[in-house]
């Protein structure tokens, strides 16, 4: 593959495992299973590392998913919360034995708990007492939302502080049990409200509700793993755990301490069966170094400790017939078809659809209607078809043919060599496009405008309020107030957002304007070289090709979008209500103090967020880099440094900076 290819494609994995990462953590709405979302992992790390030139600080392979609302006061945890890496195979779990055998120079005891699927909590203990429950967030900090957690019985608000440390973190997860799942959506059903798509979708929901009452009215439990602190009593995994059940914490009773990988392994093969005995979902195992000295010896990577991995179970399988089959428009134009299936069992829930993601799967199926076909689902929210029974097929039956023309507005679709999935060209009158369009516009990490949900902007489409992103400039409160589900306060609310969004900044802006292959990264690449939306209009081809990480793809895609009279006139309606078209209005360059110098940055900063201090780093002339190399000029360290890049930086005597030395550095002492 060319570097450009590849640029291409890391760009298109990031879009899209940023936008599956905010449907799981912050709506709610997985689309994808989980193996499906680490096969996108795996293919975006391998990328990156055969081209390293491309890796960014703000990859997904960097950090973690965010769960992080604005109805929270959000805080930083003491200790950041990681993700897991994860397998699915024997031979890794035995490679990470070997790898840690290795480093540690020692033979090692795992600790093995099974891996609950609910949301994660961290919870601070000061002097016997509840301080602050927080959740995951995006792994740096996250929501409070102690006054729900202090609503659940599992969980103790005051220890006896004579027999615990004066203050420590302890970490569960909160989950919901199969039968109180069950009840919840009954209730729901006879509400007529949208149904919870599994336990974890309705436990992390719970975690998120303003009103304590219905929280404790959701019965939720906690189950914890994890203790942290200063001063713990044993230097072991293990002990701490058994002492934090005497101390009133729910630690399950399935937790074994295991004196090597083969007892790991009779571990995991036990609870492949007997999972389905119990009454809430797992999906696999933990494994985890007891020693406390071994972990901190062995460190951490960018997102995951080097100390723990999970094992994750395979799918299960069923077989049932196939009714039909329909083809959905995504926000982007992709069309991804979906099967109808005659309703069966399968992991403890009724399935009735199953993915199919592509031509390419179904001719590679040879699926016909009214086949019997064979379905998995191990954790996955829509699950899918792996094979058909031929032995069971209809003489006459008909094939599955993928579609020629778009199903919402009738367009001749589309299919990029080298692509694998057909998609909708008429991105500005196609229904669910203009209202996906529309959602990427307002979303968090674009134009950030609150209180317009993937329901309300449907709802303001609908009524025929909005039909553009330029249209959201124009909503006057009047019009939102008799809505349903809006009112007063919600009007206000929107429209204040609105107008705050008038502040962002150029390079968001062209983000979220939604061009295709124009992710975070490209944009940001955009606005350095194209100062103002006029430049970036005016540029050809050659020109947009020189810049470095734009491919012919990209600069195709650019010119076609600003060559369509329509998109021009929204941009130049923007422009009339005040949206940033340039790099200038953003603020210039602060100084040229940091030129030529290379910073990474580690932990956690009091007088500015990791975001601001890249930027600040950017503003004074500097580059921000991920990861340590005789290249880096100094790390700008806070609390909390990782300890692999510790170790790193004394190996390569690159020089360790506080905050307040980088303050003084570049002006900014008080």
């Amino acid at each position: 593959m060319k570097q450009s290819e590849a640029r291409e494609r890391i760009e298109k994995l990031r879009t899209e495992i940023n936008d599956h990462n905010h449907r799981y953590y912050v709506l709610n709405q997985p689309e994808i299973s989980d193996f499906e979302y680490d096969l996108l992992i795996n293919e975006l790390e391998t990328l990156e590392k055969k081209f390293p030139g491309l890796i960014t600080e703000d990859s997904p392979t960097r950090r973690i998913g965010s769960d992080v609302t604005k109805e929270f006061v959000q805080y930083e945890h003491k200790y950041p919360m990681l993700s897991l890496g994860n397998t699915y195979s024997e031979e890794e779990i035995r490679e990470f034995d070997n790898r840690v055998r290795k480093a540690v120079n020692s033979e090692v005891e795992y600790v093995c708990e099974l891996k609950f699927d609910g949301a994660s909590i961290s919870i601070t203990y000061h002097n016997g007492l509840i301080q602050r429950a927080v959740t995951r967030g995006d792994g740096i900090k996250g929501d409070d939302v102690t006054p729900n957690i202090k609503t659940i019985r599992d969980i103790p608000v005051r220890i006896d502080k004579n027999i615990v440390p004066e203050e420590f973190v302890v970490r569960g997860e909160i989950i919901l049990t199969r039968s109180v799942f069950d009840r919840l959506n009954e209730e729901r059903a006879a509400d007529g409200v949208q149904l919870f798509a599994n336990p974890r979708n309705a436990a992390a929901g719970t975690l998120k509700l303003l009103d304590p009452k219905i929280v404790a009215s959701r019965s939720l439990d906690c189950f914890f793993y994890f203790i942290l602190g200063e001063d713990l009593p044993f230097d072991n995994h293990f002990d701490n755990m058994k002492l934090a059940f005497e101390w009133g914490f729910k630690v399950p009773d399935s937790i074994r301490l295991c004196r090597n990988i083969v007892e790991v392994m009779e571990f995991i093969n036990h609870w492949d069966t007997a999972r389905r005995n119990l009454p809430y979902d797992i999906d696999g195992v933990v494994i985890k170094v007891n020693s406390l000295t071994f972990q901190s010896e062995l460190g951490y990577t960018a997102k995951s400790p080097r100390w723990a991995i999970a094992f994750k179970f395979k799918a299960e399988r069923v077989s049932t017939r196939l009714l039909s089959v329909a083809f959905q428009v995504g926000r982007t134009g992709n069309i991804t078809p979906v099967a109808n299936l005659e309703p069966v069992l399968l992991a403890g829930t009724t399935v009735k659809r199953a993915s199919l993601h592509n031509e390419d799967q179904i001719n590679l199926l040879d699926l016909h209607i009214n086949d019997t076909v064979f379905i998995e689902k191990g954790g996955e929210i829509i699950p899918k078809i792996v094979g058909v029974d031929l032995t069971n097929r209809a003489n006459g039956s008909s094939k599955v043919n993928f579609i020629s023309y778009c199903p919402e507005c009738g367009t001749l679709l589309i299919k990029n060599e080298g692509e694998a999935n057909h998609y909708c060209p008429n991105y500005l009158h196609c229904p669910p496009q203009i209202k996906g369009r529309i959602e990427h516009f307002v979303s968090r990490k674009a134009m950030d405008i609150d209180g317009l949900g993937e329901e309300t902007v449907d709802l303001l489409f609908s009524k025929g309020l909005i039909s553009n992103i330029a249209d959201l400039y124009e909503l006057k409160k009047e019009n939102l107030v008799p809505l349903e589900r809006l009112g007063e306060k919600s009007a206000a609310n929107i429209i204040k957002s609105v107008n705050d969004s008038l502040n962002a900044p150029y390079h968001t802006v062209l983000f979220a304007l939604g061009i295709r292959h124009v992710g975070e990264t490209v944009a940001k690449t955009l606005a350095k070289k194209f100062r103002t939306i006029d430049e970036l209009i005016a540029a050809d081809a050659e020109q947009l090709t020189a810049v470095n990480e734009i491919g012919p793809k990209i600069a195709g895609s650019i010119i076609a979008y600003f060559e369509d009279e329509e998109n021009k006139e929204i941009i130049r309606r923007l422009k009339s209500r005040g949206i940033r078209f340039s790099e200038g209005t953003t603020g210039s360059a602060l100084s040229d103090k940091l030129n030529g110098r290379i910073i990474v940055i580690s932990g956690v900063f009091n007088k500015h967020t990791r975001d601001e201090y890249k930027e600040i780093i950017e503003k004074n002339g500097g580059k921000n880099s991920s990861s340590i190399s005789a290249n880096t000029s100094f790390i700008l360290a806070g609390e909390n440094m990782g300890p692999a890049k510790k170790e790193r930086a004394l190996d390569l005597e690159v020089d360790i900076m506080n905050e307040e030395e980088f303050l003084k550095l570049i002006g900014e002492e008080s």
